[in-house]
């Protein structure tokens, strides 16, 4: 019965190391100094090195994203590297928060009004929209569609099916309508630039 009783103790004991061990390398960010850990816990650094190994046991019988990794003297809280193309695809998306206002606007522009060159955006804008535009490429939310068939023989931008996923449109024709005066502007804007080229 005392046995029992003792092994009840040691394993919430060890419930308790492995909780406060996720903790606080999830709070942390960084690699935590295993003397640290043993501090903070009190108890002796092969209870943080049995925690750690019975953790990532875990995290490995039950496919886990994540594991914690030894460095030097330190832990850390990793993701598994089988999933580094889903975190490179995801760091690479644009957050909304981004998407500033002239980027918008831009994307605005050439979503209603693709195929359309650089020149004809910056016409309707009416700044220039270098940067505008390649943060909108390095977004894959725009791309090269073309080339207008004039003089110097300009790109022509349209919207990427990366634009439809990120904005929950499944096609062009989804996008919310806008004034049709506004649309008729960007249209005529747009065949002025074509008809001074050609």
């Amino acid at each position: 019965m005392e046995q029992l009783k003792v092994k009840a103790i040691a394993n919430k004991e060890e419930v308790r190391i492995k909780s406060a061990i996720e903790s606080i390398l999830y709070l942390s960010g960084k690699a935590v100094e295993v003397s640290r850990l043993a501090e903070v816990l009190e108890v002796d650094d092969y209870y943080i090195h049995k925690a750690v190994g019975l953790i990532n046991e875990n995290y490995k019988e039950n496919k886990s994203g994540l594991a914690i990794t030894q460095i030097d003297d330190s832990y850390q809280m990793c993701t598994v590297a089988y999933n580094s193309p889903y975190i490179e695809r995801f760091l690479q998306e644009p957050s909304k928060k981004l998407l500033t206002q002239p980027i918008l606007e831009t994307l605005a522009i050439i979503a209603y009004s693709q195929p359309i060159t650089k020149v004809q955006i910056e016409d309707i804008r009416g700044v220039r929209s270098d940067h505008t535009i390649n943060k909108l490429i390095e977004f894959n939310l725009i791309c090269e569609v073309g080339r207008l068939n004039v003089v110097g023989k300009p790109i022509l931008f349209g919207t990427t099916s990366e634009f439809l996923r990120h904005f929950g449109f499944s096609s062009i024709e989804d996008m919310p309508k806008v004034k049709e005066e506004l649309i008729e502007r960007f249209k005529e804007e747009v065949q002025e630039e074509i008809d001074y080229y050609e």
